[in-house]
């Protein structure tokens, strides 16, 4: 489904936008002041850009020492092509007789996972990791404080893009993710376990964008939520439209690259933005997502191209490329379309287009064209 489609529903509910807009405020003033007295913070942005970027050029070697320190430690590591085969093997490692719980996260959510949260009368448990000490196999939560020592059957996963080589890495990204996101110095609370756990480690096409040096960067994303207070979009729609996984702009670069542009929704989500381009500003690994969505839109474009039956607006901008390509084709058309134009006009305002140029009056009017154009009053004038 389009996004455009799924953020209908949410768009028509205003008491809802309504809680978003308030959420994100809060969220947004709760930040400033976390790094507003913070006189190193662009410091430990480039710090933090830094890491992300040298982690992914070298991940490989990173997942090799994660791998090999988890199993060390007595844990064990399973790789993970797609989210079937992650769920699968989550339900093989769990006991058949004892109801798992779930702390979720953004890589949980993405390979649709269910379930209530750990709890003291819990035995088994899946929680989503939010980092991994590759140097010594360590499996850190920093969302909360808890379901990491519970005597039970534990299960981690996470994207292979969420390992960190060392602690010296890990302090400076946690500092990070807890100013840019919850607005605080640092969390109270974050658990980490070594050892003694079932590692799920996910690609689902993760690789994939990794190999593109244009949208990479994605990878470097902290899960903080920073740019979807900041985004406009997002606080009209909500995380919902945005499909499993990633929502907000982070999302919106991220899920068309994970599953396509071919498919509807990852055709769509690029364009579910304003490139105000304040999601760049917050990010606190300084991830360009206003480049990224333009990038992307342009991988839009081409797929469609190839199209045995080219999109409305692709032969829209054939035919204005048409028109505009000679002077007489162009003012000919100017003429004609303003006249039809002004039939439609009322009170000086076009409320409603016709056929699919409708979505576009949907939303808003538009002002009837002059019974002049410029043109002609240029050569008048002249």
């Amino acid at each position: 489904m389009r996004f455009s489609d799924a953020a209908r529903p949410e768009l028509g509910d205003p008491a809802a936008r309504r809680g978003r807009r308030r959420a994100a405020a809060e969220a947004r003033g709760r930040r400033a002041d976390a790094v507003g007295g913070f006189p190193g913070w662009e410091a430990l942005r480039e710090a933090g850009a830094a890491i992300r970027e040298r982690t992914l050029r070298e991940l490989g070697t990173h997942l090799e020492t994660l791998e090999a320190a988890v199993e060390e430690e007595g844990g064990h590591v399973h790789w993970a092509r797609d989210a079937a085969e992650a769920r699968r093997i989550i339900d093989s490692l769990l006991p058949d007789d004892v109801p798992a719980a779930l702390l979720r996260s953004d890589v949980t959510d993405e390979i649709g996972l269910d379930g209530a949260e750990p709890g003291p009368h819990s035995k088994a448990a899946v929680v989503g990791a939010g980092f991994l000490v590759a140097e010594t196999g360590t499996l850190v939560v920093a969302q909360r404080g808890d379901g990491l020592s519970f005597p039970g059957t534990l299960v981690a996963v996470a994207g292979i893009e969420d390992v960190v080589p060392g602690w010296t890495d890990l302090e400076v990204l946690l500092q990070l993710v807890s100013r840019a996101g919850a607005g605080v110095p640092m969390r109270p609370a974050i658990s980490t376990r070594t050892g003694d756990f079932a590692l799920v480690l996910l690609d689902n096409g993760r690789t994939t964008v990794l190999a593109d040096p244009d949208g990479r960067a994605a990878l470097r994303c902290v899960h903080c939520s920073a740019c979807s207070d900041v985004c406009p979009v997002f606080q009209r729609t909500g995380p919902r439209p945005y499909g499993p996984g990633r929502a907000g702009p982070i999302g919106a670069v991220l899920t068309p690259q994970v599953r396509g542009v071919e498919a509807p929704l990852g055709a769509s989500l690029p364009f579910a933005s304003t490139l105000c381009g304040a999601c760049a500003d917050v990010c606190p690994v300084k991830i360009d997502i206003p480049a990224m969505l333009v990038h992307l839109r342009g991988r839009v474009v081409d797929a469609r191209r190839g199209r045995p039956v080219p999109p409305p607006e692709m032969l829209l901008m054939r035919g204005l490329a048409w028109s505009m390509g000679d002077e007489r084709r162009y003012e000919h058309t100017l003429v004609r379309r303003a006249r039809w134009a002004r039939l439609l006009a009322r009170d000086g305002r076009i409320r409603r287009l016709p056929g699919l140029f409708g979505k576009w009056t949907d939303a808003r009017d538009l002002p009837a064209p002059p019974r002049q154009s410029f043109r002609a009053w240029w050569r008048r004038r002249r």
